[in-house]
């Protein structure tokens, strides 16, 4: 079953994987399963479970946990809502510096 968690626990296993230069197929090997199955679980098809996760993590050389930090991927229609979130926190001070951030980095673009 796809689900959105699924999908971005996929991409972050993909994205870790790349990062420490593991090949698909190594990392299958590694977690003694079929290439197609990690393939499945880095497109979000298949959800690995707990024991696999928790090998993932060891291959990885990261912690349970970070394995669902994903805030950076998510949709452009997610990180407006959570920056809007964000922007009712803050002081009047705090929002004139965070625009005009914004403002300068639209001049570098």
């Amino acid at each position: 079953m796809k689900t959105n968690l699924s999908k971005r626990l996929g991409l972050r296993i993909k994205e870790l994987r790349i990062a420490k230069n593991l090949k698909q197929c190594d990392m299958a090997d590694l977690l003694d399963m079929e290439r197609s199955n990690l393939t499945r679980i880095e497109s979000g098809k298949q959800r690995p479970s707990d024991e696999n996760l928790e090998k993932i993590a060891k291959i990885l050389g990261i912690e349970l946990y970070e394995l669902f930090d994903n805030e950076h991927l998510k949709d452009k229609e997610d990180l407006v809502n959570s920056l809007k979130d964000l922007l009712d926190t803050l002081e009047e001070n705090e929002l004139r510096y965070l625009y005009k951030t914004i403002q300068n980095l639209k001049q570098l673009r």
